[in-house]
């Protein structure tokens, strides 16, 4: 196949040139810190106009801004670039920021008064529960994740930008969509058990182990966007860029996916205990009211 179309996607890194705005994107950068002085404001200053509205813990704010710093390292630092035009384990490990990592931290942090006005509309509401519903979560986000990764698809997003921009805001709506039935912050869309999230976010992984599969052990480059990249661009061959990528996000999944397990179990067994603490002490209370008349 004639790769050289689509080899470097008629792009400035054909040279190995680009400039501080391609490397650092300043308005992806102004619109995060825009979003991130909103944010500080609402749980704050502002939070007494929004019904009931709560406090919001310190760690929560950082889990906020943590998912906002990670979403610029993968969009508006050169690792996106980088990603872009040479590597295609740059491009796995910006993906894995993307979609495992910082959505679940913006959905820990963002407290559930501040979304609900917007799902009280019967409609909002009920396309909310259609959409986040964990079957419909399940298969949206790994049917896009397996389709990117399919070559004549990945290759031909690669070449257009237009199409890069809007699948990738397709694969972040999915992203969230994913983490939002294990950390909804709205309780009344909350449709799991704990038990039933862990055996999701199990499924989640195996879903996303045959594509990491295959690149992984590709025995030739698949995407043609890679193939021609100079290999003083990218310190190893072609090929073993390709199946480095493949580790990076199996591993990043598997991390991901096991702190996320921890989490959930965590979070059961403080309501299991919470549970038998409390039919203790009503059982306790039990025994000593039956006791008081004997001893009358």
């Amino acid at each position: 196949m004639n790769s050289e179309p689509m080899g470097h996607m008629g792009h400035s890194a054909a040279t190995g040139t680009a400039g501080f705005a391609e490397l650092w994107s300043p308005a992806t950068l102004v619109v995060l810190i825009i979003i991130a002085w909103l944010y500080g404001m609402a749980v704050r200053k502002w939070r007494h106009r929004i019904a009931d509205s709560e406090p919001v813990k310190l760690k929560h704010e950082l889990y906020f801004y943590t998912g906002l710093l990670l979403y610029y390292i993968a969009e508006g630092s050169p690792l996106s670039y980088y990603g872009h035009h040479f590597s295609f384990s740059a491009h796995m490990l910006q993906q894995s920021i993307l979609y495992l990592i910082m959505p679940s931290l913006i959905l820990l942090g963002i407290p559930g008064w501040l979304l609900r006005p917007l799902f009280r509309n019967k409609a909002m509401h009920n396309l909310m529960k259609f959409v986040t519903s964990p079957l419909v979560s399940l298969f949206t986000f790994n049917m896009v994740f397996s389709f990117y990764h399919i070559p004549i698809i990945m290759d031909t997003l690669m070449a257009n930008e237009l199409l890069h921009h809007v699948y990738n805001t397709v694969f972040l709506l999915a992203a969230f969509q994913m983490w939002f039935p294990v950390f909804t912050p709205l309780p009344e869309y909350n449709k799991m058990s704990e038990l039933w999230k862990m055996a999701y976010i199990f499924i989640n992984g195996v879903l996303l182990t045959p594509a990491c599969a295959l690149i992984i052990f590709a025995g030739e480059p698949m995407y043609a966007s890679y193939e021609n990249v100079s290999e003083q661009f990218l310190f190893m061959s072609v090929l073993n860029d390709q199946q480095l990528g493949g580790v990076i996000m199996k591993i990043v999944q598997e991390i991901v996916y096991g702190i996320a397990l921890a989490y959930t179990f965590f979070r059961w067994y403080r309501t299991e205990r919470k549970k038998d603490e409390e039919e203790d002490l009503l059982m306790e209370s039990y025994s000593r009211s039956q006791g008081n008349p004997n001893q009358a």
